[in-house]
């Protein structure tokens, strides 16, 4: 077992690599704020917000620099990324942290089949840097063959075969993501990633609906070994259809208690300018687990949460 010291500096490699392989392929890094005023409306994540006190209200820690990314795209940045904290709240597990690290990129002119090239070619380029056979990665006593393509599912096939029933546009969220977590996630290979796309459509309230269809959204995740690594789609660039997703977001959050942010203001009006493109988010931490043979995500950070 490798020791911290150790874990840190092969940590401290693969975020070297992944800078690398972004800027080789002509992405601009950036650096948005951790602290908005309107986190987007999703109706399954949670932040920390900090008062701010007087008039000035509450900030919210990012959970994802998704927003104000795009509103630079709209802008006029075409390739771009982003590598830094993020926070959520109840969070927390063998493979989750309230505060973690994530990559997220955007690109112009694409949609979420670059995205997966996107990711075959990034962890191509972070084992060759590492010096890893990428055909036989160790990890939990097994090895994963991650070498390209990775297999493609989507959603309503590996639903239909391991869970023995079919979502649908808008399938009851509990029955999904119980079923997701108990049948499906489980049920894929566990020796390569694996990419499940095409979500139903109201699990996917940032992402674009498939061409010919108004059931599923292109949006991918990007698993492996049971880890889901990185979420991305096909970007709706709609302001309007936008507004009426998040409306629907803010009702299911009103329904299960939640608190309600306040409204994305400054990004719906950006949206309009935006120009169709496509985004990934990746965690770092677990990619630095698999990457390092390290079974607990505490394993691979300075510092869990509670030793801070």
């Amino acid at each position: 077992m490798k020791n911290l010291s150790q874990t840190l500096a092969l940590r401290a490699r693969i975020i070297q690599a992944v800078r690398q392989y972004f800027t080789d392929q002509g992405f601009i890094e950036v650096q948005t704020p951790l602290l908005v005023r309107a986190p987007a409306p999703e109706r399954n994540i949670r932040t920390f917000s900090v008062n701010q006190g007087g008039a000035k209200g509450r900030l919210f820690l990012i959970p994802s620099p998704e927003l104000n990314m795009k509103r630079l795209l709209a802008q006029g940045l075409d390739k771009i990324f982003q590598l830094g904290p993020v926070f959520r709240m109840e969070e927390r597990g063998r493979f989750h942290l309230p505060e973690f690290t994530m990559l997220e990129w955007y690109r112009t002119g694409a949609d979420y089949n670059r995205l997966m090239k996107d990711c075959e070619s990034l962890l191509t380029a972070i084992c060759l840097a590492m010096d890893l056979d990428q055909r036989n990665i160790p990890w939990n006593g097994r090895g994963i063959d991650m070498s390209p393509p990775f297999p493609r599912l989507t959603v309503e096939q590996a639903f239909f075969d391991l869970a023995g029933w079919t979502p649908g546009p808008a399938p009851d969220p509990d029955r999904f993501d119980m079923d997701l977590v108990a049948c499906v996630e489980p049920g894929l290979p566990d020796d390569r990633p694996v990419f499940l796309m095409d979500y139903p459509a109201s699990m996917a309230s940032l992402a674009r609906l498939k061409p010919g269809r108004t059931d599923v959204a292109e949006r991918v995740e990007l698993y492996c070994a049971g880890l889901e690594l990185a979420n991305g789609f096909t970007e709706l660039t709609d302001p309007e259809e936008q507004a009426e997703r998040f409306r629907e977001e803010l009702l299911a959050r009103r329904g299960r208690g939640l608190e309600e942010y306040p409204w994305p203001e400054d990004f719906l009006n950006a949206l309009s300018a935006m120009p169709p493109c496509a985004g990934m988010a990746l965690g770092i931490d677990r990619l630095v687990m698999l990457l390092t043979n390290s079974s607990e995500i505490d394993q691979v950070v300075a510092f869990p949460p509670e030793e801070t």
